[in-house]
């Protein structure tokens, strides 16, 4: 879904490229597996939401879509290549978050999943409380990474709505591939009514297994509360990054602070780190500028910023290209549909560092489809290669998921519409797109079966999630996606999982 922007007016060696198979066949996909339980698993669920976040229903705002799971992200174990977590919002809210995020793993390359046995407790639905950091109605942005010696990490955006504005970046850590997770640390909380801290990741460093970093915007809203936007991937007066790291393998983390600001009424957001093979840092993000500036641009776009000392000081920023997503919508009811539309993805690989988005340039703002820049100098210069690698142009395209495998081809997860023939259902079709010569030619292979997207949750529109999860291993990639599942009346989604190679 579109997001209206504010105006002032409205207030390690490298891994070498081969060219080898540019015109390669459609990669082998294993079997789909169901990683998420069916329906929900917290007793009393309903669309006032469960007992275990301790608030009644009639103090709850918006609608809870019990069994909706949605926003799945992945990462795969560099100790362990067998070894893989996931995460995903469980039950999910219209009006932000969900009554709590989920962690799975698996420990024979995907082909089982089981879910953790003891679960981060960043909300009361998973045994969160005062005394553990956990005290919150609600969870969003769930995110997980895992450094060189396997040590895992979920991060959660854990929020109340209904009581107060009370929010905060949660860490939690597995040293058992995803089995049970430890205490929560706090990286930032906030109780003030006009911040909102948005949209976290979290990236282990592959060269360094003491440094972990985490990164989000922070929402400055000069009088609207911000707290019911929780989630929402909202946009705000001011927005800049903030960023915290641990250099001591997650014992202890630095204060988070701020270490971008574009400027008042502007914002970033959707911050993600990729670290490169001489080990220095990028954050891609989204760069929104609400008001002409020195670099004469205006709107969204994508950008980087640089760190050369593992996150101790950072470079100005770089602006990749412009960011033109037009939205999406169910193409017969033009009913929204909430995408990656404002988050860019990115990877790296050596001194390679890749970044896609949605952007509607080739169908003259018509439909988005998939962009695709790439820097070949550890993201201090960049080429746009194309604003449309997805193969179909004749049908909206969104929410690509980047990853790069270690013999250096490039995947591309996303949804399209291509099979939907008008009326219902909502026809999806997930795709996995894969390049073996650097991005200048693309190969498309179908993963899962099409889903009807009307029959998802409703939060913002039609919601799988923001973003999803393609993790790389030696074994291939490693799809991590949502569909809906339910029906219309009784809106459901599920998180699956497969292996391609």
């Amino acid at each position: 879904m579109h997001k209206t922007i504010f105006t002032l007016a409205a207030a390690g060696a490298a891994v070498m490229l081969t060219a080898t198979a540019a015109l390669a066949g459609p990669l082998t996909v294993g079997a789909i597996v169901q990683v998420s339980p069916a329906g929900s698993p917290f007793p009393g669920a309903d669309a006032d939401g469960p007992p275990c976040n301790g608030v009644p229903g009639s103090a709850q705002t918006g609608r809870n879509f019990p069994g909706a799971e949605v926003e799945p992200w992945v990462a795969v174990n560099p100790a362990n290549p067998a070894n893989l977590i996931g995460g995903w919002q469980q039950d999910r809210w219209s009006d932000g978050g969900s009554n709590a995020l989920l962690y799975g793993y698996t420990l024979d390359g995907g082909a089982s999943w089981q879910l953790s046995d003891v679960q981060p407790a960043f909300s009361r639905c998973t045994g969160g409380t005062a005394a553990n950091n956990g005290d919150y109605e609600r969870a969003t942005d769930p995110w997980v990474t895992i450094a060189p010696n396997g040590h895992a990490y979920a991060m959660s955006l854990s929020l109340d709505i209904a009581q107060d504005a009370n929010h905060a970046m949660l860490v939690s850590k597995s040293t058992d591939g995803g089995k049970t997770w430890g205490p929560v640390t706090v990286l930032k909380r906030d109780t003030e009514a006009n911040v909102l801290n948005d949209k976290n990741s979290m990236t282990a460093d592959p060269t360094d297994a003491r440094y972990v970093y985490a990164i989000w915007d922070r929402l400055e809203f000069p009088q609207e509360q911000a707290s019911p936007r929780a989630g929402e991937r909202a946009v705000g007066y001011r927005g800049p990054t903030w960023f915290a790291r641990t250099t001591n393998g997650g014992a202890t983390w630095e204060p988070a602070r701020m270490i971008f600001d574009p400027g008042q009424i502007d914002q970033t957001i959707g911050n993600q780190i990729v670290v490169t093979g001489d080990g220095n840092l990028v954050n891609g993000f989204n760069l929104i500028y609400n008001v002409k500036n020195a670099h004469k641009v205006r709107g969204m776009n994508v950008a980087v910023q640089r760190s050369t000392d593992k996150g101790a000081t950072w470079s100005g920023v770089t602006i990749v290209d412009k960011l033109q997503s037009t939205g999406v919508s169910d193409p017969t009811t033009g009913f929204p549909v909430r995408t990656g539309d404002i988050l860019p993805s990115i990877a790296a690989s050596g001194q390679n560092v890749y970044m896609v988005w949605q952007d509607a340039r080739t169908t003259g703002g018509a439909r988005d489809q998939i962009a695709f820049a790439r820097s070949t100098d550890g993201g201090r210069t960049w080429t746009t290669l194309s604003y449309a690698i997805n193969t179909v142009h004749t049908t909206q395209a969104f929410t690509p998921a980047i990853s790069v495998l270690p013999d250096g081809r490039i995947g591309v997860l996303h949804y399209d519409f291509r099979n939907d023939n008008g009326g219902t259902p909502l026809l999806t079709s997930t795709w996995l797109l894969h390049s073996h010569d650097g991005g200048a030619t693309w190969t498309e292979t179908k993963v899962g079966a099409d889903f009807d997207m009307s029959t998802a949750a409703v939060a913002g529109g039609y919601f799988t999630g923001d973003y999803m999860g393609l993790g790389a291993a030696p074994s291939g990639f490693h799809p991590f996606w949502g569909v809906a599942d339910g029906t219309t009346a009784v809106p459901a989604s599920s998180i699956l999982a497969t292996t391609a190679d």
